[in-house]
């Protein structure tokens, strides 16, 4: 999750060319309820002209507090302080200095209180409260405050014109920060609910301290939490509550249905920049599905997507010009924040111009170039590649069979090569020959392409597996394998003579997607289902798009295995609530994955 902007005590804030000093108030906004929110504006103070307002609702507070405490940076970047903008910041109820209750992640609910009226009432109140500005509202924010972006725009009021909702949360059960398909993202959940989610109020630039994990073995720590429901008893001891409610709600239930945003967005009027990043381990699910969508449930909306080379929140302070080993060629987050982002907010809020911004600006990552398009997905054929006898990948074949591996929930597949309590932003980008050799990991390889292959879209998996228990997760992994004669321009000379360079990138095996579906959510994410041991069962589901070329003498590989850890908790192997497991209920799997023209494959939309 992005946390608030750094944070600096000075006297007043300047441009990069010094031309623009800003004032400071605090107040609270009251809202139609009677609560007031702490809320902070930033105004330039030369007079003479009138500027528009973009506002950041969040709930990491709006540090530094006090009249006369500025931060480093206002705005979404440097640019639109230089321009003169009037910035507002605003604790969101229940957080820090507001008042009111804090839910997480609000359910959107028409005609009651909720984010969106929240975001109304502040509108309402700056447009009669702040001198000299033109009447027109932009909002912005990254993570969660893409969220209450988001909702803010629902039933929006008439002078937000224009929004940002940049890797925005829709929804924590299928596909952001703590689930994947109903498997908990547990490294991710347990250290930010420690940071986050104790009940905190009060000025503070951080919601909470981070968690002490007493180790750098993030493996070794999480493998010994043991069971989920050892996390109360050894460390949290019911004081987190909503690690608490996450425990109590195992399946798509009403609880996480009320905390999709997805429903409700209809009818929406201001403009829509969505962004996202391709490499963003927390919400690349809520970007792209925040713009389809629109796409498909506001029509009218003029709604577009960005879609960067980037780690969650990225294009906001790095340059954007690689990710772990992976390089992107230029400086991608400047580009976004110069050519796209400050244009679009120019257009809608001071009428500077068409930004002439296309339906979808995305990267094409593996070439490195951006993509000007008319729709995402673009149009597209899908083709089929087969898992093959022998670890082979391709066209369809007359032979069949099955491969197989033991799953022991005692010895999961680790996610990352390096030592991690958390979760590295690396690890989307990173080389996957660590874990290539275990026999608990299935890896099916394509012969050297002899043209580019360029993968726009969802990449849909269609497996035939069985297991010899009654639950399983299946995670599959699309990586792309480097020729072995890659040359990497960033060899590392040793200064020995007789040892040649280090090349990190001679054969590297780049993970491109990885994705899980927890298997007894394969046919419903509300209705949980057993496997029958030893039956042949198909699961399916769409892997998170990707825009990816797989370069000519490159290799397309896929990885299949049944964790993935700790970056997701352990399966028992045995249909139950998981929340609820106990130390004998976790148990060795034989699953199988069966090949061949009737068996397991990937759809690619292959771009035309």
């Amino acid at each position: 999750m992005i946390q608030p902007f750094a944070v600096t005590l000075c006297a007043s804030v300047l441009c990069a060319q010094g031309a623009l000093h800003y004032g400071k108030r605090e107040v609270l906004v009251p809202m139609r309820d009677g609560t007031r929110l702490f809320t902070v504006i930033y105004a330039p103070r030369e007079k003479g002209r009138s500027l528009p307002i973009l506002l950041n609702r969040t709930p990491y507070g709006v540090a530094p507090y006090g009249p006369n405490a500025y931060p480093e940076e206002l705005g979404p970047s440097p640019r639109f302080q230089r321009e003169g903008f009037i910035f507002v910041y605003q604790d969101v109820r229940g957080r820090m200095m507001s008042g009111g209750r804090f839910t997480d992640l609000t359910p959107h609910k028409p005609r009651d209180i909720d984010e969106s009226t929240d975001t109304f009432d502040t509108i309402q109140w700056l447009l009669a409260n702040v001198p000299r500005n033109n009447g027109r509202v932009g909002q912005w924010g990254t993570s969660y405050p893409g969220f209450y972006a988001a909702a803010g725009m629902l039933d929006a009021h008439p002078a937000l014109k224009a929004v940002s909702p940049q890797a925005p949360i829709l929804d924590w059960f299928q596909g952001d920060d703590f689930h994947r398909n109903g498997a908990l993202w547990l490294a991710h959940l347990f250290n930010f609910i420690v940071w986050f989610g104790a009940p905190r109020s009060g000025p503070t630039s951080a919601p909470g301290a981070p968690f002490s994990h007493g180790t750098s073995d993030g493996y070794a720590f999480f493998l010994g939490l043991g069971p989920l429901a050892n996390a109360n008893e050894r460390h949290f001891h019911g004081g987190l509550p909503f690690w608490n409610e996450v425990m109590a709600h195992g399946n798509y239930d009403e609880y996480w249905k009320q905390r999709n945003l997805r429903p409700h967005l209809q009818d929406v009027k201001p403009a829509v920049l969505t962004v996202g990043g391709w490499f963003d381990a927390e919400n690349l699910f809520g970007s792209l599905q925040l713009f389809k969508t629109l796409r498909a449930q506001s029509p009218t909306t003029d709604t577009r997507l960005v879609m960067g080379p980037w780690h969650h929140g990225q294009w906001e302070g790095d340059p954007g010009e690689g990710l772990g080993d992976v390089r992107f060629g230029s400086k991608t987050s400047v580009f976004f924040q110069e050519e796209i982002l400050f244009p679009f907010f120019m257009q809608h809020l001071k009428g500077a111009g068409e930004a002439g911004l296309p339906r979808a600006m995305i990267f094409n990552t593996g070439v490195n170039r951006w993509r000007r398009l008319d729709a995402w997905p673009p149009e597209t054929a899908a083709t089929r590649v087969f898992f093959r006898p022998g670890g082979g990948l391709g066209s369809a074949t007359d032979g069949g069979g099955f491969d197989e591996f033991v799953s022991d929930p005692a010895k999961p597949v680790p996610f990352f090569y390096g030592l991690a309590t958390g979760m590295p932003v690396e690890y989307m980008t990173a080389d996957q020959r660590f874990v290539a050799n275990r026999p608990d990991v299935l890896v099916y390889r394509g012969e050297p392409l002899q043209e580019d292959l360029t993968v726009a879209g969802p990449i849909r998996v269609h497996l035939e597996v069985s297991t010899s228990g009654t639950d399983a997760d299946w995670v599959v992994k699309v990586v792309d394998v480097y020729p072995d004669d890659m040359p990497d321009p960033q060899a590392k000379i040793s200064g020995d003579p007789l040892e040649p360079p280090v090349n990190r990138f001679a054969g590297y095996q780049q993970l491109v997607r990885g994705e899980v579906m927890r298997g007894k959510f394969r046919r419903s994410l509300e209705i949980p289902e057993p496997f029958l041991p030893g039956q042949q069962t198909l699961v399916e589901w769409p892997l998170n798009d990707v825009c990816h070329t797989f370069k000519k003498g490159h290799r397309l590989m896929v990885q299949l295995q049944s964790s993935w850890f700790p970056l997701m908790d352990r399966n028992p192997q045995v249909f139950m609530d998981i929340y609820g497991a106990k130390p004998e209920d976790f148990q060795k799997a034989t699953h199988r994955v069966f090949l061949g023209a009737k068996g397991s494959f990937l759809e690619l939309p292959v771009l035309k």
